[in-house]
């Protein structure tokens, strides 16, 4: 994770409000990871609907961190995550968050059911194995 100097604020560490962008990137990554490929957002079928972080310690300019992404589980309309940011020299976990995204139907702007050919390819991606073809699946 690249820390900026405008992520800073007057206490010198990184604000609280630049830490939800770093988990933002951490399911871009994620999700990318899982479908083997860059995606088309304007495709992808389910938008965040709850967010709940915890900010367990300061993160500093010159702390090297890294983003930690795992599904926890889906419902039939929903999607549950769990991040960490990590120093990735003490190990040290300096943020928790948890994520529920929605299936979201951008035609009725409604949610919706999350196909089981969706909910594949992060299964797959948990279990640690291959990408499947998803050309077919709509993001």
């Amino acid at each position: 994770m690249q820390i900026r100097f405008s992520d800073l604020d007057a206490l010198d560490h990184v604000n609280n409000g630049f830490i939800a962008q770093y988990y933002d990137l951490g399911r871009i990554n994620y999700f990318s990871a899982a479908f083997g490929r860059r995606l088309d957002w304007t495709q992808v079928v389910v938008v965040i609907v709850h967010l709940e972080t915890d900010f367990l310690a300061p993160i500093h300019q010159n702390d090297n961190i890294y983003v930690e992404t795992k599904l926890t589980k889906f419902g039939k309309k929903s999607m549950h995550t769990i991040q960490r940011l990590v120093d990735k020299t003490t190990g040290e976990v300096k943020s928790t968050c948890i994520a529920i995204l929605s299936g979201f139907d951008r035609s009725t702007n409604k949610s919706m059911e999350i196909s089981e050919d969706f909910k594949q390819v992060f299964y797959r991606y948990e279990q640690g194995l291959p990408p499947i073809d998803t050309t077919n699946i709509t993001e």
